[in-house]
């Protein structure tokens, strides 16, 4: 063990007691430490950026924050692993979960097994939006000017045989669709492959969960689809936080 990172530990969850900060000599009893040593380690502290001392207290600096922000980043992103997850066991399929954010389709999490594995994302998820089941659920939720903006930075590229031919029989496709309707995409992505997502709206940002299936389980597709989203309302709650990842 490294008694100075062990000593420099304890003065942070001292300096985490105090809302409003401490100063040294508190922060070095409360610690058990001599002062000089809580001196050193507290100087060094704020040198790094951990520390910052305002008007003669110690409190966090932004180092510290980056790692409290990058904690509870993980935190969040586990949460949404879980319960996909169990949405995975409980249909036998595998579950994506996407959002539209910073005019990007970003894949969040995946949760798949051997034995009903994901389809692999050969062709970049961001560029090809207009070719899987997720990326369609998440156009359809855009405005006319947002979705506009995405093709134009992404064109309508056929990577199948059996993707959307171009730009204006897509942007027919998105305006023919329901607003909670299943979206079903048949090997317009990946060959073999057959998907559908749904939209899991909160606030004004989009989101979509998905399943995928071999070409020869395509009997099983509707009903898998229906079974998640009957349970997108419970969902809709442990999702929230994913927005703000």
């Amino acid at each position: 063990m490294i008694g100075s990172v062990q000593r420099a530990l304890r003065l942070m969850e001292a300096v985490a007691s105090h809302t409003d900060g401490a100063p040294a000599k508190q922060l070095a009893r409360e610690a058990g430490l001599p002062l000089p040593t809580a001196y050193h380690l507290l100087r060094t502290l704020a040198h790094e950026g951990y520390l910052r001392r305002e008007k003669g207290v110690f409190v966090f600096g932004e180092a510290a924050v980056r790692l409290a922000l990058g904690g509870a980043m993980q935190n969040r992103r586990t949460k949404i692993e879980e319960s996909l997850a169990h949405w995975r066991d409980s249909i036998g399929v595998p579950v994506y979960f996407a959002l539209y954010r910073e005019e990007e389709i970003e894949l969040v999490a995946v949760a798949d097994t051997p034995y009903a594995p994901a389809v692999d994302e050969w062709a970049d998820f961001r560029e090809t939006g207009h070719a899987h089941a997720l990326g369609q659920c998440l156009l359809g939720q855009l405005d006319e000017r947002t979705r506009k903006d995405h093709l134009d930075r992404h064109p309508v590229d056929r990577i199948t045989p059996y993707t959307v031919r171009d730009r204006g029989s897509l942007l027919e496709r998105l305006g023919a669709m329901g607003q909670m309707q299943p979206v079903i995409e048949r090997q317009e992505y990946a060959l073999g492959t057959v998907c559908a997502a749904i939209p899991v709206t909160v606030g004004s940002t989009a989101g979509a969960m998905a399943i995928s299936l071999p070409l020869h389980q395509e009997d099983r597709l509707i009903p898998a689809v229906e079974q998640l989203r009957s349970g997108v309302g419970s969902l809709l709650s442990s999702f929230a936080f994913s927005i703000s990842i």
